[in-house]
């Protein structure tokens, strides 16, 4: 019995055994996470839905809610049998919206719900529904343009609800017609039953759409003729004999009609413009250029404000119509050369007929008259003689804008047009619209070459100096730097109006000054006569010694020295003041007093040097590309030499950004490089890598420093530079993950416990599939670099703990090979400069405290891409708050290219002081990776979050884009 009993304890205790080894031994089943089905929530919801209004919330709340392209099909296949299901119009309609809005999913192919789509029509019945469903089939094609079956059934559904009763519907098809219809391929007498039901054996698009031109509904109208307009922007050439279809439309009733057919007659124009079409009623023949110019001149009197300002734009693109048509629009009567003079065949045959004798009084009757003979043919419409005195008088300032941009446009290339025109645009200059001024001096300005101002126009034009606008006070200063003056006395009435302005606004003054710059240049010969009475020298007495302070002297200098540059007998007028103030302006204020030969005189070693840097671009340019060869050649930076060769690189670089401004961003881009080089290498080589934490903590600190530096210095080459290239920035983003692994590194040798490091770990892992992601194209230019080996070594990095990962990195980031950087043709660095405050003034601004104070801010930014979201203002207050101020989108002005003017106010505020302080203000550049120049692009489906302002929270940093403008303040305690 007890053997028996020992047997069986065996057998089971055997059978326990066996089962634990095959347990071990079966692999542990990978549990993969799915996000919950959104066909099925969606199924569940609308089933649930007790009224039409509950379905319909449903499938609002669904719209805000993105959907994966794998979850699309389930989604539209529960969307459409609930379709079916659905009785309520409201319903229906926004289940068709959302079928289009699911078809634009990126990663989905809407083909697969084309036959659905289609199947829906047939059974609709609500008009809404129906127009809303050929939206949707319209977002399909245009998400399939390589498939030509699908298109050729959607155009041919468009083509058979092209006679529905309800314009809506219409208008849909038409629109399909002009998104996806093709030239080459005609449609059949079964497909185009045409507006009144008539039908044709074979069509091509173009005339299908030209039926409804004619079309009882004007928004029908209006369809057909942008549906024509999206045919010619698809790259179709639209027919010529639509020309007179169009032009009937610009006497149509609506607006909305009207403005759609003057820009199908622009369009005409510009395709055909050398074509031949006749005069109406008459056997008379003109160019249709020539044609269309009047016409969209007769525009120019619409009864519609918005007509007119299309009208007057278009006309500044017609750069080919004929001299005569185009002088024809600065005069309200009508010129004899627009007019069909009769022969002298005809005279003689009808005094003949008359029996009259000739009593001289009909001698020479076919020269201009102010009365226009009715019997003639005008090869214009009188209606559009003046088009342009018409539009520049218009009550909407919109209008006045739009004509004085069109005789600009039209004027640049025609230098008598501009001649002619030049009156006018000086007459805009008292418009009462500040905008209107502003755009008429912009306007002068760039017909500035072909004109040259007379007395009287120049003062009109200066008396604008008056105006109490800074943005209208500037755009003249810049007009007068490329103005052509016609008498010395234009100069002096010029110079004597700058000073008052000066007199008045002392804010204006490096304007002033930039423009007597330019103005002196340009006109050194009638600066000439006028220099004895400038600098107030005389022949036999000398005159006193003016006061280098005053700005007025000053600018009177700058005018001069600017003029003697290009005429070498004016440095015999100066004075022996005179040199040495020149002397001390080159000094002070180089950038608007050239460097001058002055006989006699000993020049300076900095003229001298100027004067050789002038002329050494090219020998710069070979410079720069020497110091980028010479450091490619190092293979090893730790080799002995290599980092003093990097820091002997780094100072020259910077030197030659000093010397040469135009080679300033690529010099100083490649410093900024081969720093971020030279810091990684020392942090590489410290003594920390071999030694004990507790042993080595000045060290580590040393090298954290060096990783933060660099992570800030790679922050400015991506978004302080412009111009760069993808290459440039991977190259950026390269050096950034290597200070990224050295923080790494840092932190699990200081920190204890795997939980802190491991968040650090998986952000790093996150940014070097970011890398591969964005850079997949540049990877074959970075062989052996650090992101190389970290992209082979990804497997393993992956699925390894911590401390393994912060191995590996360390021997990768010893092992990488440094990666040569190749520059593109141009980069230019953002900068900012503050105007005001300068910083000068010793009187505080006084205010009591708890209240505030208006600063006013005054900047020039250079290069800065999108400055009305990254731009901000700093205020440093001497306790160490730091406040930053949001400039709003107006205060930014673009005066030119590359070049932005930031006029803005600052509010002050803070709690009593016992003395004046100074504050601290400085322009910032705020970045942040959203706004990266390779940023991942947004799923269409959240398309209606475009255009919202960045939020504070997306701002990842900021970097100095000006030096500190120091400002005296003193909040005084507040009187009870």
């Amino acid at each position: 019995m007890a053997a028996h009993l020992k047997k069986r304890v065996y057998e089971e205790f055997s059978k326990v055994v066996v089962q634990h080894v095959s347990l071990e031994e079966v692999p542990a089943k990978k549990l993969r996470l799915t996000k919950p089905s959104k066909s099925a929530a969606l199924h569940v919801d609308l089933c649930k839905a007790s009224s039409p209004t509950d379905a319909l919330q449903h499938l609002l709340s669904f719209a805000r809610k993105p959907v994966e392209a794998e979850s699309v099909e389930g989604v539209v296949r529960i969307l459409l049998e609930h379709y079916y299901k659905e009785s309520d119009n409201s319903v229906r309609l926004k289940i068709a919206s959302l079928l289009g809005l699911l078809s634009k999913t990126q990663g989905f192919s809407p083909d697969c719900i084309v036959d659905d789509a289609v199947n829906t029509l047939n059974n609709e019945k609500s008009h809404q529904v129906l127009a809303q469903l050929l939206d949707t089939l319209l977002i399909i094609g245009t998400q399939l343009p390589d498939k030509t079956a699908v298109i050729q059934r959607l155009i041919d559904v468009a083509c058979k609800h092209l006679s529905g009763t309800y314009f809506g519907v219409r208008n849909k098809c038409l629109q399909l017609l002009g998104c996806l219809g093709t030239v080459d391929k005609p449609l059949t007498k079964e497909t185009d039953p045409g507006p009144a039901g008539q039908t044709s054996h074979v069509r091509d698009v173009q005339s299908v759409i030209s039926d409804y031109f004619q079309d009882q509904d004007p928004r029908v109208r209006t369809a057909a003729i942008k549906a024509m307009l999206q045919l010619h922007e698809r790259g179709m050439k639209i027919q010529q004999n639509i020309y007179n279809q169009a032009c009937k439309l610009l006497n149509d009733d609506y607006e909305q009609v009207r403005s759609a057919a003057v820009q199908m007659v622009w369009v005409l124009s510009q395709l055909y413009p050398e074509s031949i079409v006749p005069i109406p009623s008459s056997n008379e023949e003109i160019r249709l250029i020539d044609d269309s110019f009047g016409k969209i001149c007769h525009m120019v009197s619409d009864g519609s404000w918005v007509v007119r300002v299309q009208a007057a734009k278009l006309l500044g693109s017609m750069h080919q119509v004929s001299p005569h048509f185009l002088e024809q629009t600065l005069d309200k009567k009508l010129m004899s050369d627009l007019r069909r003079k009769r022969t002298a065949h005809e005279r003689a045959k009808e005094l003949y007929a008359s029996g009259e004798f000739s009593s001289g009084r009909r001698w020479a009757d076919d020269a201009p008259k102010e009365k226009v003979d009715t019997s003639g043919v005008n090869l214009i419409d009188s209606g559009a003689c003046g088009a342009f005195v018409h539009g520049l008088e218009d009550e909407m300032y919109e209008v006045r804008i739009a004509a004085v941009e069109a005789l600009c446009s039209l004027a640049q290339s025609s230098s008598s047009f501009a001649e002619k025109c030049l009156d006018f645009l000086v007459d805009m200059f008292n418009d009462e619209i500040e905008e209107v001024r502003l755009q008429s001096i912009h306007a002068l300005r760039q017909i500035s070459t072909h004109i040259t101002l007379r007395e009287d126009q120049l003062d009109t034009v200066l008396a604008v100096l008056e105006d109490s606008s800074r943005d209208i006070r500037e755009a003249l200063h810049e007009l007068l730097c490329y103005t052509n003056a016609s008498t010395k006395d234009c100069i002096q009435l010029a110079l004597l109006e700058l000073l008052k302005n000066l007199s008045k606004y002392p804010t204006d003054r490096n304007s002033v000054w930039k423009c007597l710059k330019f103005l002196g240049a340009r006109h050194p010969t009638l600066v000439l006569p006028i220099v004895p009475e400038l600098l107030s020298t005389h022949p036999y007495f000398d005159t006193p010694e003016p006061d280098m302070d005053d700005p007025a002297y000053i600018a009177v200098l700058v005018l001069v020295f600017n003029a003697a540059k290009s005429c070498p007998t004016m440095p015999a007028l100066f004075s022996d003041h005179t040199f040495c103030h020149y002397a001390y302006l080159r000094d002070s204020l180089s950038h608007l007093v050239p460097h001058l030969r002055l006989p006699g005189r000993k020049q300076t070693a900095g003229s001298e040097a100027s004067g050789v840097a002038s002329g050494s671009l090219e020998s710069a340019r070979t410079f720069l590309q020497d110091s980028i060869v010479r450091v490619s050649a190092l293979q090893n930076l730790e080799s002995p030499g290599a980092q003093d060769l990097l820091e002997f690189t780094i100072r020259d670089l910077q030197r030659l950004g000093e010397l040469q401004t135009e080679l300033a961003g690529s010099a100083d881009f490649c410093a900024t490089y081969l720093r971020c080089q030279l810091l990684l290498t020392k942090a590489l080589q410290e003594k920390l890598w071999t030694m004990a934490v507790p042993l080595c903590l000045k060290q580590n600190a040393k090298v954290s420093t060096a990783a933060r530096q660099i992570l800030d210095e790679t922050y400015k080459l991506e978004f302080l530079y412009s111009g760069l290239e993808t290459q440039q920035i991977a190259t950026i983003h390269n050096v950034r993950l290597q200070a990224k692994a050295l923080q790494l590194i840092l932190a699990a040798r200081s920190k204890r416990g795997v939980d802190r490091v491991l968040g650090v770990c998986e952000k790093f892992l996150q940014d070097v599939e970011s890398f591969q992601r964005l850079f997949v194209t540049e990877l074959p230019h970075f062989q052996d670099s650090f992101v190389e080996k970290l992209l082979e070594l990804m497997p393993r990095l992956v699925a390894c703990k911590p401390a393994d990962l912060v191995k590996i990195l360390q021997t990768t980031l010893r092992q990488s090979r440094f990666i040569h950087l190749k520059l593109p043709e141009q980069i230019h660095r953002a900068s900012a400069t503050i105007i005001e405050p300068t910083g000068e003034s010793d009187n505080p601004l006084r205010f009591t405290s708890g209240l505030v104070v208006e600063l006013d801010i005054d900047a020039t930014l250079e290069h800065v891409q999108d400055p009305q979201t990254t731009v901000k203002v700093q205020v440093l207050y001497p306790d160490g708050q730091s406040h930053i101020i949001h400039p709003k989108p107006g205060d930014f002005r673009t005066p030119g290219p590359g070049r932005v003017r930031l006029v803005t106010q600052v509010y002050l505020s803070h709690s009593a002081w016992t003395e004046p302080c100074q504050i601290e203000v400085r322009l910032l550049l705020a970045y942040s990776s959203s706004s990266s120049k390779l940023s991942a692009s947004k799923p269409a489906w959240n398309d209606s979050m475009d255009g919202l302002p960045t939020s504070e929270s997306s701002i990842e940093g900021t970097i100095h884009l000006s030096k500190p403008v120091k400002v005296f303040i003193m909040p005084k305690p507040s009187r009870r």
